[in-house]
């Protein structure tokens, strides 16, 4: 479980993460926004929606950009879970006097891109997709290198060195295979996991 270093540790009732809804649910950006700004403020409840919320615009998001680059949807929910994860270490930067899916579609963005990297292509995406999202904050905190080793702690080592090295550094997969000895396939379908394993457990909160 998660002991993020914000106002979420004050929830006193942990919930798990079979309590995430894995189908997608429908919010509108308003309501999306709302659950944020409760989650914020310590409502594990609300976390574990504006999360489920997110994560159905975040596949719109990421099979668009990957049709708009040429590319195939294969990547698609790999991208949803690292996003998911940024938003997650990011969420203090979010300004909750502004709306919200700007600020998410900026990270979404940011993922999109460095996913489409890590597999050697290089691409413009259309920048009338994320024009509004160019005034983002993407600045982690102090406590964002802190959360994120927190996180990375409950995978398997070798899943750990993989996530560490393309979700953060943004090394490819290439790259990392010849590092761990083991083939570029192997080495996606490990990140697959690891990033499946922690947004699962990314709304289970200690008090």
């Amino acid at each position: 479980m998660i002991a993020p270093p914000d106002a979420l540790c004050r929830v006193t009732k942990p919930f798990q993460p079979a309590n995430i809804p894995l189908r997608d649910v429908h919010r509108t950006p308003e309501d999306l926004a709302t659950l944020m700004r409760a989650a914020n403020s310590g409502d594990a409840v609300a976390y574990r929606q504006v999360l489920a919320g997110l994560a159905g615009n975040l596949r719109i998001i990421a099979r668009r950009g990957l049709a708009r680059a040429g590319r195939s949807g294969d990547d698609a929910e790999d991208i949803v879970q690292e996003t998911l994860l940024a938003i997650h270490l990011k969420r203090h930067t979010w300004n909750e006097a502004l709306p919200l899916m700007p600020w998410v579609r900026a990270i979404a963005h940011h993922k999109l891109v460095d996913a489409m990297r890590r597999r050697g292509f290089r691409t413009h995406l259309p920048i009338e997709d994320f024009e509004d999202t160019l005034g983002a904050d993407a600045t982690p905190s102090p406590a964002w290198s802190s959360e994120c080793e927190v996180l990375l702690s409950r995978l398997p080592e070798r899943q750990r060195q993989i996530v560490q090295a393309m979700s953060i550094e943004g090394h490819s997969a290439r790259d990392i295979g010849v590092r761990l000895g083991m083939s570029e396939g192997a080495v996606r379908v490990a990140l697959h996991r690891a990033l499946k394993a922690l947004a699962e457990g990314l709304a289970g909160v200690e008090k």
